[in-house]
């Protein structure tokens, strides 16, 4: 599992960890019940602040991603199928935005995007 942080990105590095971490989940490279890295391990291993990652995990676990269990450590939750399938959409639902927010820039129209995608689909 690679987890990296950007010096350049907008996100403070927690939100990245998370975030990062959230993308694993979803994906499934990080299957339900698996073991996180320890706080200080994953801290260590990033050479960041132990409280950095302390919050990224705060994070996870707060969205229901992440469950810790004291003196034991940190492990995947098991997935609302509801859950993910939201997430995912918020995403879709978020870069399409983006791409609509793009194309009216430069004066496309939404029947325009849809040929586009339509094109896009067939090949």
């Amino acid at each position: 599992m690679d987890i990296i942080i950007s010096n350049s990105s907008k996100n403070p590095i927690y939100m990245q960890i998370s975030n990062q971490l959230k993308e694993h989940i979803l994906k499934g490279s990080l299957s339900e019940g698996e073991a996180l890295p320890s706080i200080r391990s994953l801290a260590k291993d990033l050479r960041i602040s132990v409280i950095t990652t302390k919050r990224a995990y705060e994070e996870l676990e707060t969205a229901g991603f992440i469950d810790t269990v004291a003196g034991k450590g940190s492990f995947v939750a098991a997935q609302n199928r509801e859950l993910i399938f939201e997430q995912r959409l918020r995403k879709i639902e978020s870069k399409l935005a983006e791409i609509l927010e793009e194309a009216s820039m430069i004066g496309l129209t939404s029947e325009e995007l849809a040929k586009m995608l339509k094109l896009i689909e067939e090949d």
